[in-house]
C-alpha cells in the first residue's frame, strides 16, 4: 500500500519516462510534489524501492528502473512492467519486443554548438550530420541536434562535447530542459521555469547562477529529447 505522496511520485516518474524516456531530476520531483527539500524525495524514492516498485542502479547517475505499477496507474497487480533503464540522462527506448531490423537510424543536422554555461551567439548553421536511433525522434515535430559546450548541465547528465537531440517547439513546462534564445541573439541549454511574468533559466550545476529574464526576452526553440555521447 502506497501513501499518496509515494503514489504521486511514482506517477510523475512514470509519466516523464513515457513522455521523454528520461527520468525527472530530484529538483523536478521536489517541485512537482511541492516539497521543501530533496531529502523528502530521497525518502520517497527509498520507500518505493523497498516496496519493489522501482530500483536504483549503483554507480550510475539518474539510473532508475520502474519494476511494476499499482493498479491505479494501470499496472497488473500480479506482474511487473518491462524495466526502462536510464543512465546519465539517456535512455534505451527500444521496445522489449521490437524487431532489431525496425530500429533504424536517422540523419539529423547538427546546428553548431549550444552553450551549457553562459549563452553564446545564436545557432543557425548546419555544421554536419549525426545518426540517431529512430525511436529517439518518434515524437511529433521536427528534430535537430546540437553539440554541447560547457559544464553547467552536468548534474542533469549532460557533459561538454555531448550531442543533444532537440524537438522543435515553442512551448515548455516547468523543469523541462530547453534550448532558449535570449534577446534574439544568444542561445543556451537550460532548465525552464516560468515565474509570473519572468522566465528563469536554471543550470544543473551549483557553480552557475539562475538567470531571470522578462518573458518577452526569451523564446523557446526546442526541448531536449535525447543525448548521444562518444567515448
Amino acid at each position: 500500500m502506497l501513501t499518496k505522496k509515494q503514489l504521486d511520485l511514482l506517477e510523475f516518474i512514470h509519466k516523464r519516462l513515457q513522455r521523454d524516456g528520461v527520468p525527472p531530476s530530484f529538483d523536478e520531483m521536489k517541485v512537482a510534489l511541492d516539497l521543501r527539500s530533496k531529502s523528502g524525495i530521497h525518502r520517497l524514492i527509498t520507500a518505493l524501492e523497498e516496496r519493489g516498485f522501482i530500483r536504483r542502479l549503483a554507480h550510475r547517475a539518474r539510473a532508475i528502473e520502474i519494476l511494476k505499477l499499482p493498479e491505479s496507474l494501470g499496472g497488473d497487480p500480479g506482474a511487473g512492467v518491462q524495466p526502462r533503464v536510464i543512465e546519465g540522462g539517456r535512455a534505451d527506448r527500444r521496445p522489449a519486443n521490437a524487431d532489431p531490423v525496425s530500429i533504424h537510424a536517422l540523419e539529423l543536422p547538427v546546428m553548431g554548438r549550444i552553450a551549457a554555461g553562459v549563452p553564446i551567439e545564436a545557432i543557425s548553421h548546419v555544421s554536419h550530420q549525426v545518426a540517431v536511433p529512430g525511436t529517439m525522434v518518434s515524437g511529433q515535430g521536427e528534430h535537430y541536434a546540437l553539440e554541447v559546450k560547457g559544464d553547467s548541465m552536468i548534474e542533469a547528465g549532460i557533459n561538454d562535447g555531448d550531442i543533444v537531440v532537440i524537438r522543435e517547439t515553442e512551448t515548455a513546462e516547468n523543469g523541462d530542459i530547453v534550448v532558449a534564445l535570449v534577446e534574439e541573439q544568444e542561445a543556451t541549454l537550460k532548465k525552464y521555469y516560468r515565474r509570473g511574468g519572468s522566465i528563469a533559466l536554471e543550470a544543473a550545476n551549483p557553480a552557475y547562477e539562475t538567470r531571470v529574464f522578462p518573458e518577452d526576452k526569451v523564446r523557446i526553440q526546442g526541448r531536449l529529447v535525447g543525448l548521444i555521447r562518444t567515448y
